[in-house]
């Protein structure tokens, strides 16, 4: 059995500069009170990897506007002008991934993999400064595998012990960032006994879940 921590002490585990993942897209399946927590410790210099930056004030978008992020590994910006505003004035670190290659070298991370062999991104910047294989007559880029110091993710469900079940698009991501991170953090909406989920439901299984967040009252 897991104990279910307040946001407030989940927040206090993860210190400046930490590398961490976000969960989610767009905002829809973000863990929410945990931004909110982070943002309330007054975090600095963290690298976040994430498929996006939501809007200003929405998700990910409230670390941006309280600049807790100094570099961000993400797909797009384009619905957060504060994001780009940072980005341009030099005091936000952006590294764009095509969403495709992300997921990928995230799964890479987690799995143990030596990287992602993918053709998107030659003949543009994306190819800069990285190792390109030829196979079978066609050229590809090595992309490296991504892991982070923490994955922060959310969830509908969660048993005691940690299983973890999503809902639809809910799960963008937050599925693969569990298994690619030395501590993962989860905010369930609700925390229930176990048997409550079906096997066939849970989508991170709680070996891989590290602490949990109590649910919201």
């Amino acid at each position: 059995m897991k104990k279910a921590l307040s946001p407030q002490a989940a927040a206090a585990l993860v210190p400046d500069g930490a590398r961490i993942m976000i969960g989610g897209f767009m905002g829809v399946g973000t863990p929410r009170r945990m931004i909110e927590a982070l943002v309330a410790a007054g975090r600095r210099d963290l690298t976040l990897i994430a498929n996006d930056t939501a809007m200003p004030g929405r998700g990910i978008g409230k670390l941006i506007t309280a600049r807790a992020v100094k570099r961000l590994i993400v797909s797009h910006i384009g619905l957060n002008p504060e994001t780009q505003q940072q980005m341009n004035d030099g005091s936000l670190d952006v590294e764009l991934m095509p969403q495709g290659t992300l997921v990928e070298c995230i799964r890479a991370g987690g799995m143990g993999l030596g990287g992602v062999v993918t053709p998107t991104g030659l003949g543009t910047g994306l190819e800069n400064g990285k190792r390109i294989l030829e196979i079978d007559g066609k050229r590809f880029l090595l992309e490296a595998p991504i892991r982070a110091d923490f994955a922060v993710i959310a969830a509908r469900q969660s048993d005691y012990l940690g299983n973890l079940e999503y809902s639809l698009t809910a799960q963008n991501f937050n599925p693969i960032m569990a298994m690619s991170a030395d501590i993962v953090i989860a905010e369930p909406e609700h925390i229930v006994p176990v048997g409550v989920i079906p096997p066939d439901a849970v989508r991170t299984p709680a070996i891989l879940v590290d602490q949990l967040i109590e649910r919201s009252h």
